[in-house]
């Protein structure tokens, strides 16, 4: 099961998560969650990023909650199972950043 980050932990994580955005969309805290908005350049880009993420999501045993509109993609990760942020959303978001 995973563990809970404390608020120093997420913020080191954010930090580091964020040095890999390539776009102008950062990732940001809301609460218990991180969120970002991806936006691509036609809406099939966008499911086929959504495709490959949701293979890894599988993996990780971990889903986003997300929201598609054409050729954006808002993303909000956190861990229901600790009512929090753990390890698992910056491994998913990590994985996010480099399929875009």
């Amino acid at each position: 099961m995973p563990t809970k980050l404390n608020d120093d932990a997420v913020d080191v994580k954010l930090s580091e998560l964020n040095e890999l955005v390539t776009d102008e969309s950062l990732w940001v805290r809301e609460g218990d969650a991180i969120k970002k908005t991806f936006t691509f350049k036609s809406f099939i880009r966008a499911f086929g990023w959504m495709s490959q993420i949701a293979i890894w999501a599988e993996k990780l045993k971990h889903h986003p909650e997300w929201f598609n509109v054409y050729n954006r993609v808002e993303v909000r990760l956190t861990t229901h199972d600790v009512d929090g942020l753990s390890e698992l959303d910056f491994m998913l978001a990590e994985k996010m950043e480099k399929f875009q």
